[in-house]
C-alpha cells in the first residue's frame, strides 16, 4: 500500500529524466492505480494500518475508498489520453502524477494531519496545471483558486491542532471528543475546499475558465477530496453525520438551482459539479458510488464541451452538432439525470433509497431539477458526418465549419471510450437497484425534467448574477459560514 502510494510522486519526478516516456509513465501509473482500486472495491472488510504513532499516519482501506481511487485513476487516465497527442511536456505529466498520488492518499488517509498535508499538495499541483497555458487570465484564476484554498486550510489546521490536543491524536474518530470549535473550523476547511454550498462559490469560474483537461480533472476527481473526509468522518462519528447531510441537502438545492438558469455550457457544468457533492454527502453509504459515476460522468462532459463550437447554448441551439459528439454528451447527461443501464441511476437510485423525510422529499425534487439542467445537452440539435460534408459542398459555411470545430481525433475519442465504458460497466456494481418501482420512478423524474425544460425553462431568459463570485465575497462566504457554526454552539452548546 506504502509503495502504491509512493509510486506516482517517484515516477512523476522521474519523468524529467525520460521525458520520452512521460506519457507511457503516466498511463501506466494509472492502470495500476486501477488494479489497486479494484482491490479495494472487492475487499470483505476494511483494512487499517497505524504508522509510527499516534502522531503519525493512519490509512483506512475500505470498498468506499476504492470507490474513490477507481475515479481518480479513471478520470486521470481518460486526461491522459486526451493529451496524448498535443504538445504539454514532461512538467505537465509530473503535475498529473503528482496530483494523482496526492489523491489517492486523501481517500485512504483517515487522520487529520495527513489529510493537510495531501490537501495540500493537491492545491499546489493544481494551481501549477491551472496556470499551465501561461496566460494572464489563467495567471489570475490560478492564483485566486490558491488564495481561497491557503486561507481555507489555515481555518482547517487550527480545526486540526484543537482535535489533537484533545485526543492526543490526530485520528478522525477524536472528532466525538474535540471541542465544538474544532469541528466548525475543520468543517469550513473542508467545505471550501469540496466546493459545498456557499464556500464553494469559487468553484463556477474556477473550473469553467480553466483549460479543457485540467476542468475534467478538477470537476472529475479532484473536488472530492474535500468530501471524501467529511464522509469518512460522518461513517466513523455519528454525531457528525446530520450535519454532513444537512450541508449535502443545502448545497444540491443551490447548485441545481443555479445550473437550471445557466446559459454557459462550462459554468453550468461546474454548477452541477457542486449540486452533485451534495448528493455524494446526503447519504455516507453510497458516498463512493455516487462520486464515481459522477465523476465520470462529468469528466466526460467536460472534455467534449471543450471542444463545442461555442459555450453558449443559445448559439449551440443554431449550430447542430456532429452526431458522434451529441451522442457523448447525451450519454453522460443521461447518466447524471439517472437513466437506467448508466452508472447515474444506480447511484441516485441508492441514495434516495438511504435517505427518510425531508431530505427524500427536497433530493427527489431536486432531482428533477438536474434532468431539467442536463436537458439543455440532451435536446441540442446535431447532424450526421455526411450531412455535414454535404453542407460543406453547398457551402452551408455555418453549420459545416460550426461542426468541425474542436478535436475528433482518435486519442480524444479513446478517452470518450475510456469513460463511456466505465458509465457502463460502474451500473453492474449497481444490481440491487434495478426495479420497476424505481425504473419507473427514475424515467418519470427524468420526463418531469425534460417536459419542464420544454414548457417553461427553454424561454427563461434570466441571466445569473455573478457579484457574489467575486474574491472579496468567497472569503465573506466562508466567515460567513463560520459565524453559522459558532453561533449554533453559543445558542445550544452544540452544532
Amino acid at each position: 500500500m506504502i509503495a502504491w502510494l509512493a509510486i506516482p510522486l517517484f515516477v512523476g519526478f522521474a519523468v524529467y529524466l525520460l521525458p520520452q516516456l512521460d506519457r507511457a509513465s503516466a498511463f501506466t501509473v494509472m492502470l495500476v492505480s486501477i488494479c489497486v482500486g479494484l482491490f479495494q472495491v472487492s475487499l470483505p472488510s476494511p483494512l487499517t494500518m497505524q504508522l509510527v504513532d499516534s502522531f503519525g499516519v493512519t490509512l483506512l482501506v475500505n470498498q468506499m475508498s476504492g470507490y474513490f481511487v477507481l475515479l481518480n485513476a479513471l478520470v486521470m487516465m481518460a486526461v491522459v489520453l486526451y493529451c496524448w497527442p498535443t504538445e504539454k511536456g514532461a512538467f505537465f505529466y509530473t503535475q498529473i502524477l503528482i496530483l494523482h498520488g496526492s489523491v489517492n492518499a486523501i481517500f485512504v488517509c483517515a487522520d487529520f494531519m495527513s489529510l493537510y498535508v495531501g490537501l495540500e499538495v493537491i492545491g499546489v499541483s493544481a494551481f501549477l496545471l491551472m496556470v499551465y497555458p501561461r496566460t494572464d487570465r489563467a495567471l489570475w484564476i490560478g492564483l485566486r483558486y490558491l488564495l481561497i484554498s491557503n486561507t481555507a486550510m489555515l481555518f482547517y489546521l487550527l480545526g486540526a491542532v484543537l482535535v489533537y490536543q484533545a485526543n492526543q491524536s490526530f485520528a478522525f474518530t477524536g472528532l466525538a471528543t474535540a471541542p465544538k470549535e474544532a469541528i466548525a473550523l475543520i468543517f469550513v476547511g473542508l467545505l471550501t475546499k469540496g466546493g459545498i454550498f456557499v464556500s464553494g462559490l469559487w468553484l463556477p469560474l474556477t473550473h469553467s475558465q480553466s483549460d479543457t483537461p485540467v476542468s475534467a480533472l478538477l470537476s472529475g476527481a479532484v473536488i472530492k477530496t474535500g468530501a471524501f473526509p467529511l464522509v469518512r468522518c460522518a461513517l466513523l462519528v455519528e454525531e457528525i453525520s446530520p450535519i454532513v447531510q444537512f450541508f449535502g441537502v443545502a448545497t444540491a438545492v443551490l447548485g441545481t438551482s443555479c445550473a437550471i438558469l445557466e446559459k454557459d455550457t462550462k459554468r453550468l457544468l461546474a454548477w452541477s459539479t457542486i449540486s452533485q457533492m451534495g448528493f455524494v454527502l446526503v447519504a455516507p453509504v453510497v458516498a463512493g458510488l455516487y462520486a464515481l459515476s459522477h465523476g465520470l460522468a462529468k469528466a466526460m462532459l467536460f472534455l467534449i464541451a471543450g471542444n463545442l463550437p461555442s459555450r453558449q447554448f443559445e448559439v449551440l441551439q443554431q449550430s447542430p452538432l456532429k452526431r458522434e459528439l451529441w451522442a457523448g454528451l447525451a450519454i453522460a447527461s443521461l447518466s447524471i439525470s439517472g437513466f437506467p443501464l448508466l452508472a447515474g441511476y444506480g447511484a441516485k437510485a441508492l441514495t434516495l433509497e438511504a435517505l427518510s423525510g425531508w431530505p427524500l422529499w427536497i433530493l427527489s425534487i431536486t432531482a428533477v431539477g438536474s434532468a431539467i439542467a442536463f436537458a439543455k445537452f440532451i435536446f441540442l440539435p446535431f447532424v450526421t458526418s455526411s450531412e455535414a460534408s454535404e453542407s460543406l459542398v453547398a457551402s452551408d459555411l455555418s453549420i459545416a465549419a460550426k461542426s468541425s470545430k474542436g478535436r475528433t481525433d482518435s486519442w480524444f475519442w479513446a478517452a470518450i471510450v475510456l469513460l463511456t465504458v466505465g458509465l457502463v460497466a460502474v451500473s453492474g456494481l449497481t444490481l440491487e437497484a434495478y426495479n420497476v418501482q424505481k425504473i419507473v420512478q427514475s424515467l418519470g423524474t427524468i420526463a418531469a425534467g425534460w417536459l419542464a425544460y420544454l414548457l417553461i425553462f427553454k424561454r427563461v431568459k434570466t441571466a445569473l448574477p455573478k457579484a457574489p463570485e467575486r474574491f472579496e465575497h468567497l472569503v465573506g462566504a466562508m466567515s460567513l459560514v463560520l459565524v453559522i457554526f459558532l453561533w449554533g454552539i453559543s445558542r445550544k452548546g452544540s452544532i
